[in-house]
């Protein structure tokens, strides 16, 4: 069965990275959560995407130079119709009310655009701390990222992200001691998505929100996909399972 990830959450309706819309992925009937972590000014975990809170919340600046306390005063649903308030989460916070699920959870390190020292070894730590290594994936843009995690915790999964063609994925991805590959749909045609699975490496693509590209995946039975709307992904996989 191919899994379903939410992506931030259900972020094609509530605020993405925010406690509602991975509660609303989770009541949708998604398999795992996908989101973001950064550090804070102070070197807490704080899930959020972008390098700069002005997107997605009311403030303005750098996650890396603001502290919790001032993270947590910002609305992150200062842009959504379904939620007026919805706080930016620990990654502690997320893990305390994640492991009374059965959910499981990938979680990207942001450190491309800023590599964050120590993030690596506070993410493991908190993953070891809830008992959670079998249901963790880690992924990153940053593979040397990747490589570190392994190397500290190779009974943690690795996933390495990227968004164009790559050469024989399941090569690299075994040459950086990598379980699975998270590509960009369009660099993730049938043959590559099988020939990496032949090969024992699963692959979970993102982000596909179209019906057509869902029901390929399904057909292909990938590993799993990421997606924006849970809600939609689990419809479709509803149906694909009656008919087939």
């Amino acid at each position: 069965m191919t899994l379903i990830f939410g992506h931030r959450g259900y972020a094609a309706i509530y605020p993405e990275n925010t406690m509602t819309s991975f509660k609303e992925a989770l009541n949708a009937g998604a398999d795992g959560l996908e989101l973001d972590v950064q550090l804070s000014q102070d070197g807490e975990l704080v899930v959020i995407h972008d390098p700069t809170v002005d997107r997605t919340t009311d403030g303005t600046g750098a996650v890396r130079e603001l502290t919790l306390e001032q993270l947590k005063k910002l609305n992150a649903a200062n842009h959504s119709k379904t939620v007026e308030f919805a706080g930016i989460p620990t990654l502690k916070e997320v893990m305390e009310w994640l492991v009374g699920t059965e959910m499981l959870l990938n979680i990207e390190l942001k450190n491309t655009v800023y590599p964050y020292k120590g993030m690596e070894e506070k993410v493991i730590e908190l993953i070891r701390e809830f008992n959670m290594e079998e249901r963790v994936i880690l992924s990153s843009f940053n593979h040397y990222s990747l490589v570190y995690c392994h190397r500290i915790a190779p009974n943690i999964e690795t996933a390495p992200l990227y968004s164009a063609g790559l050469y024989m994925p399941w090569v690299y991805a075994e040459s950086i001691r990598a379980k699975s590959i998270h590509p960009k749909f369009r660099a993730a045609p049938n043959e590559i998505i099988e020939q990496c699975q032949q090969a024992g490496i699963a692959v979970r693509p993102y982000t596909v929100n179209r019906k057509g590209d869902m029901n390929r995946l399904f057909k292909l039975g990938c590993s799993a996909f990421i997606t924006d709307d849970p809600d939609l992904a689990v419809r479709l996989r509803k149906e694909f399972e009656t008919f087939h």
